[in-house]
């Protein structure tokens, strides 16, 4: 089964809260998440049409780039308002110990990243570097929201597009 985020273009399952993000499903008529899960053989229900916002917890985009591009955008919200720059201290707020095994998930991102957990990063930054960390750390938070069985649906492509969105790169 195709995980929720990946269903929903949410890779990172951002909660539903008052953010009209770019790039949503609309609420009356829409086209589905073409995305990877899509090319690989996942067809969403109701004719390849997502009609709604119908998951009620976590948004549902358009295509994974806009997914991408809302939590590139948290994140970096993270860095300027709550001053959150490295690995650990994002990871801290993104999945909290009250809902998350969180030094798990702190871990497993530093070992795909193969950073350790103070590693700073610089989010929203157009540098190359800064951008090239960026995208990592979010692959490697999707493959820990998803799952390893998605990782071939995890895409860089997809990854950098969302970061170029975000950022108008």
């Amino acid at each position: 089964m195709i995980p929720r985020g990946i269903r929903n273009c949410n890779p990172l399952n951002i909660r539903k809260g008052k953010d009209q993000w770019k790039g949503l499903v609309e609420q009356e008529q829409s086209q589905t998440c073409l995305n990877s899960a899509e090319r690989e053989g996942f067809r969403p229900k109701v004719n390849g049409l997502l009609k709604e916002q119908n998951d009620k917890s976590f948004y549902q985009f358009k295509a994974m780039e806009w997914g991408y591009r809302a939590a590139f955008r948290l994140l970096r919200t993270y860095r300027v308002k709550y001053k959150r720059t490295s690995v650990r201290t994002i990871i801290e707020r993104w999945a909290p110990p009250n809902e998350n095994n969180t030094q798990a998930y702190i871990d497993r991102v530093c070992q795909e990243m193969e950073v350790p957990p103070n590693f700073i990063l610089n989010i929203g930054s157009l540098q190359d570097d800064d951008a090239y960390w960026a995208c990592e750390l979010v692959r490697a938070m999707a493959l820990v929201e998803n799952g390893n069985s998605c990782a071939d649906l995890i895409r860089r492509e997809e990854i950098r597009k969302g970061y170029a969105l975000a950022f108008e790169v």
